[in-house]
């Protein structure tokens, strides 16, 4: 009787383990645990920037970086440097991303057009830039191409991230339009459209709802990459940071700040592609 009972307990081992298992990850995914490790790393990452500063005998000097995000003058109201910056990468940010859209439909349409010489030159454009790093590429559309055809630096770095962003933007037209069912294109078809008023008034309507949430995610990766243009001096957030901490060494300051910025409109951003995502969600 004795044995038997062993033999049964040895058996049920592996089902406790597998349970205890589920139980930890199940506590480990929790969110009163996510939100415990988040704090807890933050503290981390916070407490290892602190000693460190204390250990090269730095001078926090927090309470001048309200005058760089806004100051009250005789004048009035003004908006302070880091601020400008912020406007002026937003505007760097919505011009690229524009003109990347731009680029990306057509070619994502030279992509699907079935003719030779256009497969040809969307597949050699993708490969080149998505086998370019960002920095490169922007030294070859300031240092070669700007140098050709007169441009400035901030025309460059526009066309370069406009570029750069346009060879994913075409991926997620192509998507887009490959998820509308071919019945459509049949039934368009069918009543006479032409190809262009199938793409106007049939495909693209409908691919929207594929294409939103990505994009918009997009938009988000477009913010973070306009700090490479900070390389070639173009007047952004990073840039006139780095400006900052020349005039006034306060390099735990500006780079902490700019960084708090950084991830409050990355994250303002991230929860509108989450509710995009979720309302324009695709049953399957």
């Amino acid at each position: 009787m004795s044995g038997r009972l062993g033999i049964s307990g040895r058996a049920n081992r592996p089902g406790t383990s597998i349970m205890m298992l589920a139980q930890a990850r199940k506590a480990l995914n929790s969110k009163p645990m996510s939100v415990l490790i988040y704090c807890g790393v933050m503290y981390l990452i916070i407490y290892g920037c602190l000693a460190g500063a204390e250990a090269m005998g730095y001078n926090w000097q927090w309470y001048r970086i309200p005058d760089y995000l806004f100051r009250m003058t005789d004048d009035g109201f003004q908006w302070g440097e880091i601020s400008v910056g912020l406007v002026k990468t937003l505007l760097l940010s919505g011009q690229a991303f524009l003109l990347a859209l731009i680029i990306g439909l057509a070619v994502a349409l030279l992509r699907l057009s079935g003719l030779v010489v256009g497969v040809a030159v969307s597949i050699v454009f993708l490969e080149f830039v998505r086998n370019m790093p960002l920095l490169v590429l922007l030294y070859l559309f300031y240092y070669i191409i700007g140098a050709i055809f007169g441009l400035d630096r901030y025309t460059a770095s526009v066309l370069c991230l406009a570029v750069f962003h346009a060879a994913l933007v075409s991926e997620i037209f192509r998507a887009g339009i490959n998820a509308v069912p071919v019945g459509q294109w049949e039934a368009a078809k069918s009543i006479g459209m032409s190809t262009v008023q199938c793409y106007r008034y049939i495909i693209l309507p409908q691919s929207v709802k594929f294409m939103l949430p990505p994009m918009t995610g997009e938009v988000v990766h477009m913010v973070k990459s306009s700090a490479i243009v900070s390389v070639i001096a173009v007047a952004e957030l990073t840039t006139i940071g780095r400006n900052l901490i020349s005039d006034t060494y306060m390099s735990f300051e500006i780079w902490f700040t700019i960084a708090a910025v950084y991830m409050v409109v990355t994250l303002m951003l991230s929860v509108f592609v989450t509710f995009m995502e979720r309302r324009y969600a695709v049953s399957t």
